[in-house]
């Protein structure tokens, strides 16, 4: 039991990751958000509400900054809590990683607490290395070994999340993100499901109809070929509902949704602080 829960809240923490809202392919710097600020709330089926998590991005001259946290808490059974943390600059056409730190600590009502790091620096846009603790060495005959050329064209997980979040396609369902996350290549495939209208508490003047992708997981290399991975691939029910926002560049993501055979997760945003181009304000609140 303690498990299966421990395993919902870390899937949906990860999903939480594809939730910080960066801006990034722009045509020049002065385009992108100066700053974001946004808090969700989880539920989780049977439990209610379970969760936060928090995000905030700064743009300084061309440094940009990324922070979140998250926190779990699913009462006699089981806590997590997550940071993570990026930072690079900012070029013409794309941005430019320099350094990606993911931590996280879990506990289960009976057992000790189990922590876990990753940190991953970059030169040239490539990943050039990577720390593990405690060290990661799967290994066994199901373990598919993770090779150099896999993570030369791979993205960190934030730098991704950049990448999608951008309003800069007709088409923001239609895409392929390939993502290394320090111990796993894989990639996710986004594919339209049409589109859904957006509550808001207070109107903020921005579009209120918005896009809904279906996520499918696909592992490269650096996992084990196992009943739970295959399990994972042959997920179709994870969701992702994007709100444009025309006047910051962006594509905010406001419900993320994962289903699992004990229930369902839903990461819902509460509210987004935008300081977008030319200093204007704009104040999501769902």
């Amino acid at each position: 039991m303690f498990n299966k829960f421990g395993s919902i809240a870390a899937v949906v923490a990860v999903a939480a990751a594809l939730l910080v809202d960066n801006p990034v392919r722009a045509e020049a710097a002065q385009s992108w958000p100066i700053q974001v600020t946004s808090s969700y709330k989880l539920n989780f089926t049977g439990f209610g509400e379970i969760g936060k998590l928090q995000f905030q991005s700064r743009i300084e001259g061309s440094d940009y900054t990324s922070t979140g946290t998250a926190e779990v808490k699913i009462p006699l059974i089981y806590t997590w809590s997550s940071n993570l943390a990026g930072s690079g600059k900012l070029l013409a056409d794309q941005p430019k990683p320099l350094v990606y730190s993911f931590s996280s600590k879990g506990k289960p009502l009976i057992g000790g607490t189990k922590t876990n790091s990753i940190r991953m620096s970059f030169k040239d846009h490539a990943i050039n290395q990577v720390s593990i603790v405690p060290p990661s060495n799967p290994g066994g005959p199901k373990y598919v070994p993770l090779l150099p050329e896999h993570v030369a064209e791979a993205l960190d997980p934030l730098t991704a999340v950049m990448m999608f979040t951008r309003a800069t396609s007709a088409a923001p369902c239609d895409r392929r993100m390939k993502i290394f996350d320090g111990k796993q290549r894989f990639d996710l495939i986004l594919t339209p499901a049409g589109q859904q209208k957006v509550a808001e508490t207070r109107p903020s003047g921005q579009p209120g109809v918005g896009f809904v992708c279906k996520v499918r997981y696909v592992p490269i290399a650096g996992y084990k070929n196992n009943d739970e991975t295959k399990a994972a691939t042959e997920k179709t029910d994870i969701e992702v509902a994007l709100r444009p926002v025309p006047s910051a560049n962006l594509l905010v993501p406001y419900r993320v949704t994962v289903a699992t055979k004990w229930g369902t997760g839903t990461m819902l945003l509460q509210r987004m602080d935008i300081v977008a181009p030319g200093q204007k304000q704009i104040a999501l609140v769902h």
